[in-house]
């Protein structure tokens, strides 16, 4: 989910953010960062994959959209309510304090940011007030230990705070210098982007920061907040991170949305070398025809056309899927996946949404990565954006759309629960292996019960995804207040 303003009312709002010239839609996706061979986290170090969520605009002691995040720990049953650990800025060791407004949790991102073998998980606060200086924002990091997440942390200043807004609104991990640390990247509300190198510690101290800026439009602290997404894997299999960055470009009238990629490097990210990429807001990296190299991965969930008539480039109607295999060189050549490719069930309908969300992982352990999107305003008969998930798998070709694909929705069987009215199952979606068999699951993040939310857990068998032993975690469960729209499960880390 889009990492300064999740979707308070996807089911009401337009498409997502597509043009930053003549149109103003909500800049509001999920992310989804991963390396070639898609790292997942393990925040308490049992080798089994843990989930971080959030439920930004929940409440926390009375304070209204002040924030929480929610870590789900893995076991031999998948994710359970039972086994997690519930963080806000109330919590001892977090930075700050909770207050109205602050949407802890807006951001997220892991890594192992001080080396000592557990998954830390970087945490933005986009609207959190410094002094006089409102949504100012705000980003710690929550150290992993033998007992997971548990509070303690430090801050991660804002070299610059007069310049922008929104401080940690869009994060992303991962090693861009090569040097054996983890770096973190961090979005506010201009093209600036922030890169702190590895080096982390308890004590606050972190490696030398330094900028990049991508060629997208600049933004303000209103619209059009400058990045909407960061995502980070190795393209080009040098061994160092590179970073995707999404933003409206400054070559079009429109403004259409656009990627660029940033190639890492021995000093860091190389803006100078960014290439241009197909659009869609939300996009993973991962090798998807195991050659090697990262492929990108991007969702452009709205219509090909607007309403008079002007064709939207790299998009088509219900939404579309751009990927873009991934070459010593970088990025190479591209294709495109529909609702109406081959043998993906279902049709390409207005609206649906298709590539709202997605992730990559391996579901059947024969090394290539597989591919989950959602579309969360999928109508199913009378249920309108009730939203569905579709399951495709890869292969030495790349994506397969001709056999595998697998479609599961509310009433697919086997699936807790029913397809109801702005369900938006699928506002977030995640492939990781929680249950330890070496098999990444799916697990499903909707806005069940009017926004409380809740995560949905499907296992792989092995050879696919299936519903036997299938399980669910409502906000309630979660130990999430359900007064206002908490939104849990709208945002997966990555």
């Amino acid at each position: 989910m889009s990492q300064h303003h999740l979707r308070l009312a996807l089911a009401t709002a337009t498409a997502a953010a597509l043009t930053g010239g003549l149109l103003t839609f909500a800049t509001t996706a999920a992310t989804a960062a991963d390396s070639t061979k898609v790292a997942q986290a393990d925040f308490n170090g049992d080798g089994i994959g843990d989930i971080a969520t959030s439920a930004a605009t929940s409440y926390v002691n009375g304070h209204k959209n002040a924030g929480q995040v929610v870590v789900l720990y893995g076991s031999k049953s998948g994710t359970t309510a039972a086994n997690r650990s519930r963080i806000n800025q109330d919590t001892a060791g977090v930075p700050g304090i909770a207050e109205a407004g602050d949407e802890f949790g807006a951001g997220l991102a892991y890594a192992d940011f001080n080396g000592d073998g557990y998954t830390d998980l970087a945490v933005g606060s986009p609207g959190e007030k410094t002094g006089s200086d409102t949504n100012a924002g705000a980003v710690a990091i929550l150290w992993g230990s033998a007992k997971g997440i548990t509070g303690a942390g430090i801050s991660v200043a804002d070299p610059t705070p007069t310049t922008h807004d929104y401080w940690g609104k869009l994060l992303a991990a991962g090693d861009f210098d090569g040097d054996g640390t983890d770096d973190l990247a961090v979005g506010a509300s201009t093209r600036t982007i922030w890169v702190f190198k590895g080096g982390f510690t308890t004590s606050g101290t972190h490696g030398a920061g330094y900028t990049i800026n991508p060629p997208i439009q600049k933004g303000s602290d209103s619209f059009p907040y400058g990045p909407l997404n960061l995502t980070a894997g190795d393209v080009n299999g040098d061994g160092k991170t590179d970073l995707v960055v999404d933003g409206y470009n400054t070559t079009s009238s429109y403004g259409w949305n656009t990627n660029y990629w940033i190639p890492g490097s021995g000093v860091g990210l190389r803006a100078a070398a960014t290439k241009v990429l197909k659009t869609g807001l939300v996009t993973g990296i991962g090798d998807i025809n195991g050659d090697g190299y990262g492929d990108i991965v991007s969702g452009a969930d709205w219509n090909g056309t607007l309403s008079d008539g002007t064709t939207v480039p790299d998009s088509a109607k219900g939404g579309k899927v751009n990927i873009t295999y991934g070459t010593a060189a970088g990025p190479g050549t591209t294709a495109g996946v529909t609702q109406n490719s081959g043998t993906i069930p279902g049709v390409s309908e207005s609206g649906d949404g298709f590539g709202w969300d997605l992730d990559l992982g391996d579901i059947n352990g024969d090394g290539y990565q597989d591919l989950v999107v959602s579309a969360p305003d999928e109508t199913i008969g009378k249920a309108v954006r009730t939203g569905q998930v579709t399951v495709l798998y890869g292969s030495k070709t790349g994506i397969r759309t001709a056999s595998w694909a697998q479609v599961f929705n509310q009433s697919t069987p086997g699936v807790t629960g029913t397809d109801e009215k702005n369900d938006l199952f699928g506002a977030d979606v995640k492939l990781d292996d929680v249950n330890g068999d070496g098999r990444a699951d799916l697990i499903i993040g909707s806005y069940e019960d009017g926004g409380d939310g809740q995560v949905m857990y499907l296992p792989s068998n092995g050879t696919k995804i299936v519903t036997t032993g299938a399980h669910t975690i409502s906000a309630t469960a979660a130990g999430i207040s359900t007064v206002g729209t908490p939104q849990f499960g709208a945002l997966f880390a990555d």
